[in-house]
C-alpha cells in the first residue's frame, strides 16, 4: 500500500499543471465527460511522482483521493 494524497481537480483549463497546497490543484485540459479528465490526472500525477497511481475516492467530484505506489 503507498501514500495518499488529496488533490482538487479543474477540468477544462487551458493548460495542465499541478500547483502545491492542501488540496493540491491538478489542472488539466481534458473536460470531466466519460472518464476523460480522470485520466489525465492520473496521466500528469504519473510523470510528477515518478510511480503509479490510483483514484482511490471520488471519481465522479473535483475533490479525490489518490494512491501513490
Amino acid at each position: 500500500m503507498g501514500r495518499t494524497l488529496r488533490i482538487k481537480v479543474i477540468p477544462n483549463s487551458k493548460r495542465e499543471e499541478i500547483s502545491e497546497g492542501d488540496p493540491l490543484i491538478v489542472r488539466v485540459k481534458a473536460p470531466p465527460e466519460k472518464n476523460k479528465a480522470n485520466k489525465a490526472v492520473v496521466k500528469i500525477l504519473s510523470k510528477h511522482f515518478k510511480a503509479k497511481i490510483s483514484i482511490i475516492s471520488g471519481k465522479m467530484r473535483r475533490e479525490k483521493i489518490v494512491e501513490i505506489d
